[in-house]
């Protein structure tokens, strides 16, 4: 069935290639345009790095030698005729090579073919409704040079999504001086690692299938970036993974049934919005259903002529007990951009420290006849009591200095240190034409969890150097739209390993349809 469906999408590709020729100038093709990608990747010592495989929006994996070809076509939303809607769509697809994780038990190698991305986009105004799965970037985030946001990042597969969004900030206060502006962002979707989390968990471990995902997001703006050198941004993300069926949810046979389904009635849709309801294994004590997270996100930028200056906070939250101050905000990612005027050298530089270590405090106790004070500490960030957890496809929706299950290779979905402290560095620049480069650099210490805290901090030492050139600069070289980008990367430390590795991709862009 699975092979069908695949095949039947690929024929799809050929097909919207092969009608291209026939449609110039004809509003669903206008502006279509292809890319391909040839990539391999081979770890020399260990598994491949992390900056190798991370914020990729999940083109990763850890074996030691990976590759895959990735053909595109994209549709920027154009016009149809003189109407007020506009339309674009894409079609990834991708063909890997010893690119999925192995089967824990059986130890075998998957290499199926697989849908990236396959989505349409429909514009009325300033409105979008958005269906299918989609890469979509970070929010007051820099794209290239950031560790990633805690919820929505770029470091797993995209989720099939019905969204309805507002993407550019569009004024309150009037068009003359738009100093205070909005977007929004609201989706429902359905994870797509099910059929995978089965082959990889192990026969005793916690796995889910059909799991459904609701994301929401609100966003503000104070001051016009045109007219006003300083700009304020603030804005609330949240996400709740609900319904499915789980199996093993207790994580050892028999406390609770080895099969729990959450299938979601329709009222449950409405309380995943602001957080009611409870599951079935909260007892007396409920809490919210689902496995809920968030954060809280500020930017404030200082922007004069051809240089600016970016400090930015982001604040994840479980549930409800580090939503608000009550516990104090002594968890978060504080974050500085510095762009620089135009030179050789750098562009832009971006300084990152994390801290995830409070989670509310070590205690946690919920109110009864006898003590009717309650402590909602321990949120062990990430997991969650039922769900495998904020990862798909093994790897952190959210940012991957929070180490993916897959490096410990146990057979679960379970994150092992969510309690540590970071220091990231992002530099990039241009020193020549068609020419530029970018380095990542982490450091960060492990403390395991508070269930299972580590008996000695463990370490992580991640760095990444990568140079892209574009040809198209080249005067000898008159090939148009070939990028050729390598990559080299190394791990140190108990955390992760000690890896060592390098990426090869060249890369080709196009239009299908001639002006």
């Amino acid at each position: 069935m699975r092979k069908s469906i695949f095949s039947i999408l690929f024929i799809g590709f050929t097909m919207v290639y092969a009608l291209s020729a026939y449609a110039q100038g004809k509003w669903w093709s206008d502006s279509l345009c292809y890319k391909v990608d040839m990539s391999t990747t081979i770890a020399t010592k260990g598994v491949a790095p992390m900056w190798l495989v991370s914020n990729r929006h999940g083109f990763s994996t850890l074996q030691d030698a990976s590759g895959y070809v990735r053909a595109g076509i994209y549709k920027k939303a154009t016009p149809i005729k003189s109407s007020k809607w506009k339309i674009g769509y894409g079609l990834d697809i991708v063909v890997p090579a010893n690119h999925a994780t192995q089967n824990y038990e059986t130890g075998k190698r998957c290499n199926e073919l697989f849908v990236q991305q396959m989505y349409a986009d429909f514009y009325y105004k300033k409105m979008l409704i958005s269906l299918g799965a989609k890469e979509r970037p970070m929010e007051m985030k820099h794209q290239r040079l950031s560790s990633g946001s805690q919820v929505f990042g770029i470091n797993a597969r995209p989720v099939p999504q019905v969204a309805i969004d507002i993407p550019e900030y569009v004024s309150i206060v009037g068009k003359k001086n738009p100093w205070l502006a909005f977007k929004f962002h609201f989706g429902y979707g359905m994870m797509t690692d099910g059929y995978w989390q089965k082959k990889y968990v192990a026969s005793d471990e916690r796995s889910a299938y059909n799991v459904l995902l609701h994301t929401e997001g609100f966003y503000f703006q104070v001051g016009n970036p045109k007219k006003n050198s300083l700009t304020f941004e603030f804005g609330l993300e949240k996400a709740t993974q609900f319904g499915g069926i789980v199996y093993n949810p207790g994580g050892r046979t028999g406390r609770y049934a080895d099969k729990l389904d959450l299938t979601p009635g329709f009222k449950d849709f409405f309380k995943v919005i602001i957080g009611l309801g409870h599951d079935e294994t909260d007892g007396i004590y409920h809490n919210v259903m689902g496995n809920t997270v968030g954060s809280w996100l500020f930017s404030l930028k200082y922007d004069v002529r051809d240089w600016s200056i970016r400090a930015y906070y982001d604040h994840f939250f479980e549930d409800h007990s580090m939503m608000f101050v009550q516990y104090g905000w002594l968890d978060g990612l504080l974050g500085l951009e510095i762009n620089l005027p135009k030179n050789r050298f750098v562009s832009t530089l971006v300084y990152e420290y994390m801290n995830t270590t409070y989670q509310g405090g070590p205690i946690y106790h919920d109110h009864t006849p006898e003590i009717m004070s309650q402590i909602s500490g321990r949120d062990n960030y990430y997991n969650h009591n039922i769900y495998p957890g904020w990862q798909h496809w093994g790897q952190p929706m959210g940012n991957p200095l929070y180490t993916s299950p897959l490096y410990y290779d146990e057979g679960r979905l379970i994150f092992n240190s969510n309690r540590f402290t970071s220091h990231h560095v992002g530099i990039e620049g241009a020193p020549a034409k068609g020419l530029n480069y970018r380095v990542l650099m982490s450091y960060s210490t492990h403390l395991g969890t508070y269930v299972k805290p580590y008996l000695d901090r463990k370490y992580a030492t991640s760095c990444m150097g990568e140079v892209e050139y574009d040809f198209s600069h080249s005067k000898r070289l008159k090939n148009k739209g070939y990028k050729a980008t390598v990559s080299v990367g190394f791990d140190e430390g108990k955390q992760l390993g000690n890896n060592r590795g390098f990426m090869f991709t060249l890369s080709k862009i196009g239009n299908l349809v001639k002006k």
